[in-house]
């Protein structure tokens, strides 16, 4: 959370001006799906001890896979214009995703 907030601040600060609209625009993407990531990882520390399984520590994964894999990326193509950087951002939307049905699909199960 600390990093995007900082991250945050450093593209509404450091690059507005800087680079293209879409390029402030894909930073500002990378900083939200951090945020939103990190908030989801809090909340499944909070109920780790209800929902102890395989799925929910691959859940936790995939988010940190998530946000290495967009986020950070997002942030490195910002910088560096390397399209090859850019083929990389949807694979940490894979790992979100994924993430997300397996956090679904294990509160479903643990509830009944």
């Amino acid at each position: 959370m600390l990093t995007a907030v900082g991250l945050g601040a450093f593209g509404a600060h450091g690059l507005e001006g800087k680079v293209a609209a879409k390029a402030l625009n894909t930073w500002k993407t990378g900083v939200s799906y951090q945020i939103y990531h990190a908030l989801a990882l809090l909340g499944l520390a909070a109920v780790n001890n209800q929902f102890k399984s395989l799925r929910l520590s691959m859940t936790y994964n995939l988010f940190l896979l998530g946000t290495a894999l967009f986020s950070f990326n997002c942030y490195l193509y910002v910088l560096t214009s390397i399209k090859a950087i850019a083929m990389i951002i949807p694979l940490g939307g894979v790992a979100f995703m994924i993430g997300w049905l397996l956090a679904i699909r294990t509160f479903i199960k643990d509830l009944k």
